[in-house]
């Protein structure tokens, strides 16, 4: 899509911290981070939530999902734990409609806080 942030990210037009790439996925930091290890990790294809993505691709869901356990680890969280967020429609606060998973670690995410 070419009015898609994260396709031109995936097109190499906008910059990003990239920390893995191939064909089908690629997984950057986040520009805001709500954490120590804040990465995102998206299809190289565009789908606009995880509903669609379920739908057209639902191996590739999985494989995004083995990505983000991969990026965890790479980033040293794996172990400490991390959380995979991802956002679906404007309600649930998708700002970017290309499906994508966050990945946080580095500090306490218990749920409730404190």
């Amino acid at each position: 899509m070419s009015d898609c942030l994260f396709c031109a990210i995936v097109a190499g037009d906008i910059p990003a911290d990239i920390v893995y790439r191939d064909d089908e996925a690629l997984a950057f930091r986040d520009i805001d981070p709500k954490a120590p290890v804040h990465v995102l990790v998206i299809p190289a294809a565009h789908h606009a939530t995880a509903a669609d993505l379920s739908i057209a691709d639902p191996a590739l869901g999985g494989r995004l999902l083995a990505l983000a356990g991969r990026v965890a680890a790479d980033e040293g969280v794996a172990e400490s734990g991390y959380r995979i967020v991802t956002n679906t429609g404007e309600g649930a606060g998708q700002s970017v409609h290309h499906v994508h998973f966050h990945v946080l670690g580095g500090r306490d995410l218990t749920w409730p806080p404190g």
